[in-house]
């Protein structure tokens, strides 16, 4: 403890939430982005791939996600506000 008697303020941390979120999002998104990118490289043997299935991955994880990524944000400023009221008060 220091000299006031108190314990440290309370610290700023993402929730898990929001990490279950940017987890999916690049699980969802890196097939389709990968793609992408190797193409516009001149990695692949087609200069213009189709990628339908990575697209339709993406698609459908995108939103959840962010949903996700915006809740973990929401509970983790909410906690971060209750703990530093309680600090001060």
């Amino acid at each position: 403890m220091n000299e006031s008697g108190k314990k440290q303020p309370p610290t700023f941390r993402l929730s898990r939430l929001f990490w279950v979120g940017v987890l999916i999002l690049a699980v969802g998104s890196g097939p389709l982005l990968v793609t992408i990118l190797l193409a516009a490289l001149g990695l692949t043997k087609d200069p213009n791939p189709n990628p339908v299935g990575f697209g339709i991955l993406a698609f459908l994880m995108f939103w959840p996600s962010v949903a996700l990524i915006v809740g973990g944000l929401v509970a983790s400023i909410s906690q971060y506000r209750s703990a530093r009221k309680r600090f001060y008060d």
